[in-house]
């Protein structure tokens, strides 16, 4: 006897009614595409459940994929049994035996088929006897277990479980629309897309580069670290501006102190552009509040002023040293940390202001117009498509996270 399936519960999505149909499709898909190399594998799906039907692959490498895929609570590998009282208890003894660390158990028994003709109390107490009969040093606690032995009664047949492995939770990646997330190449925004993706984004990013001033290296850096988040949501496009005309002209016509804020105004601009021609909903920054000069309250008032569309900070409470814990156990940290600089950190002001005002901020603008430029480097992006990084390595312990 061996586990042939893998159980995945669904959690939240099991609350969002008329459309759990679109939620529970959009999760096999994503499953589907996360798990392709393992070509013996079946999904299939059943009330309140979906199941992936091993036929013979080995059920680890599954599960750390699986682990990753937002839109699952949890897991457990499962042995599915006819439903019958001595196929119940042997899968349920077959199930015990393989929780050598556990010292007690209790069993808890659904039965959704009702046509089985014993109760789920009855059962519950059948096979605690038989549980107890057929092993050695193990006892019943029915509060705090080492082990619980869940059996499920369906139609379809007996499903039966122990260790239960933690899942992502979150939505599924592609429920929740598109977002264009500004990739600096930093430590914080992929971790802001990390977080996006788990309440069912769909991302595309979008990196503003300016050689001479930053290397191929710092692109290739971004090129990376989009590699490792489509570990979590599928294949990402990432689009490229060339900044460098653009970054000139702001530092050469706006006092020193505002431009920063100026060109951060300006990377707006062209990313609302840029979210209007690929039907984008929204933005995303790796912004945390305090942070830095154009990270106070006072900056985003005024840089976002130059959009309507909705600039979403997933970061905007966290500590530096929360999002280098994320960072470190996406995967992304030690690509993060390489010493290639970007766009927003080559013209770092001496002194930058922390406080600007939108009439000081609109008098600077007058000095200078930027919209050629703008639709020269919209009309100029590179558009590159990173496709899903089939790696079961995404960090120091995803599973801290969860």
């Amino acid at each position: 006897m061996e586990y042939d399936h893998i159980l995945i519960r669904y959690g939240e999505l099991a609350l969002k009614g008329k459309n759990m149909k679109n939620f529970i499709g959009q999760l096999r898909r994503n499953l589907q595409s996360v798990l392709k190399s393992f070509t013996n594998i079946k999904i299939k799906r059943s009330q309140g459940r979906m199941y992936i039907l091993l036929n013979g692959e080995d059920p680890e490498p599954i599960i750390a994929e699986c682990q990753k895929v937002f839109g699952i609570y949890s897991l457990s590998l499962a042995i599915k049994v006819d439903n019958n009282e001595t196929s119940i208890k042997e899968g349920a003894l077959f199930a015990l035996s393989t929780q050598h660390h556990a010292h007690t158990f209790k069993v808890a028994v659904r039965r959704v088929d009702k046509s089985f003709p014993t109760g789920s109390q009855e059962m519950n107490q059948i096979l605690g006897g038989y549980l107890l009969k057929h092993t050695e040093n193990l006892t019943v606690d029915v509060h705090h277990p080492d082990t619980e032995i869940k059996v499920e009664i369906r139609n379809e047949g007996t499903f039966i479980t122990a260790a239960v492995y933690q899942g992502a939770g979150g939505l599924p990646v592609g429920t929740a629309g598109k977002s264009l997330l500004m990739l600096s190449g930093g430590i914080d925004s992929p971790v802001a897309g990390y977080l996006m993706m788990k309440r069912g984004v769909q991302l595309e990013m979008i990196h503003f580069h300016s050689p001479p001033f930053t290397s191929e290296r710092a692109k290739q850096k971004v090129m990376e670290l989009t590699e490792v988040l489509t570990n979590f949501g599928g294949s990402i496009r990432v689009h490229l501006v060339p900044f460098t005309a653009l970054q000139q002209e702001i530092f050469r016509t706006i006092p020193e102190r505002y431009a920063m804020t100026v060109m951060r105004r300006v990377m707006l601009q062209i990313s609302e552009k840029v979210c209007a021609r690929e039907n984008i909903k929204a933005m995303v920054t790796g912004e945390s509040l305090g942070q830095v000069a154009s990270q106070t309250l006072g900056s985003m008032n005024v840089i976002n002023e130059v959009t309507n569309y909705p600039v979403l900070r997933p970061l905007v409470s966290f500590d530096k040293e929360d999002i280098i814990r994320y960072s470190r156990q996406i995967g992304t940290y030690d690509i993060s940390i390489r010493p290639y600089e970007d766009c927003c950190t080559v013209f770092v002001p001496k002194s930058p202001a922390t406080n600007p005002t939108r009439s000081v901020i609109h008098q600077c603008e007058l000095k200078a117009d930027f919209q050629p430029l703008i639709t020269e480097a919209i009309e100029d992006i590179e558009i590159i498509t990173i496709e899903q990084k089939s790696s079961t390595q995404t960090g120091e312990d995803f599973t801290d996270l969860l």
